[in-house]
């Protein structure tokens, strides 16, 4: 009788990452690599920001892009990226309805 192998597949994983590309969320952190280069608030279509959790133990900041829809991973930790959050965050307390004044 003929022995036979089982052979485990898993799915095709690209031979090689661009710096900072975010990995499939299955994975314990979605980012591999983490960039300090400065990033346009105006060229941002989607900025992600996601805390510490028991399966990564790194927050992690995910920018798309408006035009070329790419994902990039911001080092929290910088100082280009902090400056990031600041401006994103003063430029949004601008757009907010303002509260009612009393007439």
């Amino acid at each position: 009788m003929p022995k036979m192998k089982t052979v485990l597949t898993s799915p095709a994983i690209p031979a090689s990452f661009s710096a900072g590309m975010p990995l499939s969320r299955s994975t314990r952190c979605a980012c591999i690599t983490r960039s300090d280069q400065p990033v346009n608030p105006r060229s941002l279509e989607k900025l992600e920001v996601i805390p510490r959790s028991p399966s990564c133990p790194h927050v992690e900041i995910i920018v798309t892009m408006k035009k070329s829809k790419k994902q990039k991973c911001l080092n929290p930790e910088s100082k280009t990226t902090k400056n990031l959050l600041k401006a994103l965050s003063k430029e949004r307390s601008k757009r907010s309805p303002q509260t009612q004044r009393k007439a």
